[in-house]
């Protein structure tokens, strides 16, 4: 019995609350459309004067700061290693021998295929001189000629295997992390070392339509790293993409020149500053002055107490207020409230907020 008192008690207290919020959204929206009787039957509206303004553009969008470049390099070869001759830290420059393997089953497999290719020039030789007095026939001459293509080939490929057995950097960075050690097996896929290059840096962030139609590659951008709170760092952009993302953004990537001091860190966070400075007075007129969307370009505007319906040419959007490229000159008025009473020419009466 209680419990039915406690749940009766519950739904009333959620009836009141629910009739106390329709009640209250009733009154807010009877207020906006200003549906209350008027002189002369006149449809009570709100206007807004058309001028022009200054529409800041400005804007920041945050990002993390990635590597130049960041390699994992990979072994190439089966072997013991030998020697390592950097350490984590290290600052390498490409081309630097970073570690040695054993190569001496590659040296071996080199001296046999030299060898081989060498009888097999010595033959093609013999093959080609016993066709001209007609000891051989040309298809006896040709697989010849094969043979030395395919030796060939495997001396090349056993060569590429003895120098692979010396590591060196294919690029300039930072040894950011060693995998192997002295004595160590590696085989081909094995992870050796990890090499970053933060001598530039990559900060990737995103711009809606609207800001990235102001942007341009090569610009310049103030970049700001909480890291380093009190000193300003800048940057170019260097991509813009052409596409959006799925949330309708268009990735921007700007490039920072880490190379003097090197303090800023790949993975930090950092914010890019879009400044456009002083753009020059625009037509603007409130976004609840179209009917039903700004796509419709229809609007009203007050002419002798009556609303005109007129159609304009909306430009961007920036917030609650719209570009108007044509079809409003200053000074005119448009209706911003209680257009869904109104019918062209319908007679109206200004109502202040």
């Amino acid at each position: 019995m209680k419990k039915t008192i406690i749940t009766f008690v519950v739904i009333g207290v959620a009836a009141v609350a629910i009739i106390f919020t329709l009640s209250n959204n009733k009154k807010e929206n009877q207020a906006k459309m200003d549906i209350v009787s008027t002189k002369g039957g006149a449809v009570p509206v709100r206007v807004s004067t058309v001028k022009k303004e200054e529409i800041n553009i400005d804007f920041s969008s945050n990002g993390k700061l990635l590597a130049n470049q960041d390699l994992m390099l990979l072994s190439e070869v089966n072997g013991r290693v030998l020697s390592i001759k950097v350490k984590e830290g290290d600052r390498v420059s490409k081309g630097q021998v970073l570690a040695t393997v054993e190569s001496t089953y590659s040296s071996i497999d080199l001296q046999t295929a030299t060898a081989a290719l060498e009888k097999l020039k010595v033959d093609q030789k013999r093959y080609e001189a016993s066709l001209k007095s007609g000891g051989i026939t040309q298809a006896q001459l040709d697989e010849i000629n094969l043979g030395v293509k395919n030796a060939e080939n495997q001396v090349a490929q056993a060569r590429k295997r003895v120098s692979d057995a010396t590591i060196t950097a294919p690029i300039s960075g930072v040894i950011n992390r060693k995998y192997i050690e002295v004595g160590s097996f590696v085989g081909g896929g094995t992870q050796l070392f990890d090499i970053v290059d933060v001598s530039s840096l990559k900060l990737k962030v995103t711009a809606n339509e609207r800001q990235v139609i102001q942007l341009s590659l090569g610009a310049t951008v103030n970049v700001i790293v909480p890291a380093f709170a009190d000193e300003k760092f800048t940057g170019k952009v260097s991509f813009i993409a052409p596409k959006a993302d799925n949330s309708m953004n268009y990735p921007v990537e700007i490039v920072l020149d880490n190379s003097k001091s090197s303090k800023i860190k790949a993975g930090m966070y950092a914010t890019a500053t879009f400044e456009f400075g002083t753009q020059a007075p625009i037509i603007t007129i409130p976004r609840s002055s179209f009917i039903g969307s700004v796509n419709s370009k229809k609007i009203y505007v007050l002419e002798s107490d009556k609303a005109i319906l007129r159609e304009v040419a909306p430009g961007m959007v920036f917030g609650d207020q719209v570009e108007i490229l044509g079809g409003l000159k200053e000074g005119d008025i448009v209706i911003t409230t209680g257009q869904i009473n109104l019918v062209d020419g319908a007679a109206v009466e200004v109502v202040e907020k």
